[in-house]
């Protein structure tokens, strides 16, 4: 049986409510190694808007693992409080979003009776199912994050993707079990609740993403989601409308900000600066007039730099990333051609043209996803807008065992968040 540290120890955590009604407000927090983003939704039926953001520099982050939880506690803080400010309440509980090279795939099948006298398949069977789905052998030091359907088989029917009111008596599920590291999760734990907060759940951020990211007809035939973070490169194969696979290179944004620091002998904040506002992807897109002054270190003089000669700098270590990332989908086992092409988000996608690089790197189409919401039309907020849009898609759906609830335990995340926000509501 594979051990439950989340289990043990958060059993109060819902993944994921019974259900959503009109004005739900969730909250996301993404822990990335350049920016703490701290996001508010409301949820109203099938629409999403953004109402409260929340930033702070991702100190005590390094290549997406914590590695100062004083730090990262206090960005955290920071992030919540910039939030909070901005709608005027008080945040308690949030999403929280998992991810890195710590994350594992792994195939797993549930079977069960379908339990009701008419046969008809309820939320309980596919909960039911689910947790089936979940019993498997575990190293001491894995820990299970999510369950992710691939498919339901209601009497031999196969390619279901929900069974819910359909008529059967045996229903099955080919599941991928998603597990992480134990020691990074209950460090992101730890810090989380340092911050002063409760987690409502974790999510699979190449999952969240792909909620917004990515179209229905792109998952099903076949699409690459490229997260070009800071700190690392998150890898994501979509096929058949599920995820097929996880990857991530410890390369990212951080790379860039070096090489430019390095070149143009300059501090590394500056080069970030000038990254985001001068950068191009490509020596040929730079306009030949953009020039602009950088400070140079150890010398009171500011160097004049044109956004080519900065381009000429960029250019090979986004190569270099591309090269890697082919590599990767390669070894992942993904031969030919990808329908759906490559879809970049993150912020080194925020680089003026890396489309046109990436296409012709990667030998496939190419765009990059931003999410289409005031205050977040950024593609570094897709994760964060992301979380809001899988925990709402996905309501009906727990990741605990269904266990009368004890005595003195805290009320539903519904509830509680509306009493939260009672004073905005």
């Amino acid at each position: 049986m594979a051990s439950n540290f989340l289990g043990e120890h958060l059993r109060e955590w819902v993944w994921g409510c019974r259900c959503l009604t009109k004005g739900d407000i969730i909250v996301s927090l993404d822990v990335g190694t350049s920016k703490i983003r701290i996001i508010i939704g409301e949820v109203t039926g099938s629409n999403l808007n953004v109402i409260g953001v929340g930033t702070a520099p991702g100190d005590g982050i390094r290549q997406g693992a914590i590695v100062d939880i004083d730090k990262t506690v206090r960005a955290i803080r920071e992030a919540v409080e910039h939030a909070e400010r901005m709608v005027g309440v008080h945040i308690q509980s949030a999403y929280v979003g998992v991810s890195g090279s710590h994350i594992a795939l792994q195939s797993s099948h549930g079977v069960v009776a379908v339990s009701s006298p008419d046969r008809e398949i309820t939320e309980d069977d596919v909960d039911r199912v689910l947790q089936a789905a979940r019993v498997m052998a575990l190293p001491p030091e894995r820990e299970i994050v999510d369950v992710v359907p691939k498919e339901y088989i209601v009497d031999g029917l196969e390619g279901i993707t929900d069974p819910r009111g359909m008529i059967g008596v045996r229903l099955e599920v080919d599941a991928h079990i998603i597990t992480g590291s134990r020691t990074v999760i209950h460090n992101l734990v730890r810090c989380v609740e340092r911050a002063e907060m409760e987690i409502a759940g974790l999510v699979l951020l190449p999952l969240a993403a792909g909620s917004v990211a990515l179209s229905p007809d792109e998952k099903k035939l076949g699409v690459v989601l490229v997260d070009l973070g800071a700190g690392a490169t998150t890898i994501s194969v979509f096929e058949r409308g599920a995820l097929a696979g996880v990857s991530v290179l410890p390369v990212g944004g951080d790379y860039v900000t070096n090489d430019i620091a390095i070149g143009l002998r300059t501090q590394t904040d500056v080069a970030e600066k000038i990254k985001s506002k001068h950068g191009w992807a490509m020596v040929a897109l730079a306009p030949g007039d953009e020039r602009f002054k950088v400070p140079r270190i150890g010398n009171q003089d500011e160097k004049d730099v044109s956004a080519q000669e900065l381009a000429t700098i960029i250019e090979p270590r986004l190569q270099e990333m591309f090269f890697l990332v082919r590599r990767e989908i390669e070894r992942m086992g993904v031969a030919g051609e990808i329908p759906g092409g490559y879809v970049l988000y993150g912020g080194v996608s925020a680089t003026r043209g890396i489309d046109k690089l990436a296409e012709h790197e990667l030998a496939a189409p190419v765009r990059v996803a931003v999410p289409e919401f005031l205050g977040v039309r950024d593609t570094s907020f897709v994760n964060g807008v992301g979380i809001i849009r899988y925990v709402a898609n996905h309501s009906y759906r727990r990741a605990v065992d269904h266990q009368p609830a004890r005595k003195g335990a805290s009320p539903g995340l519904i509830r509680r968040i509306k009493s939260w926000f009672a004073d905005f509501m």
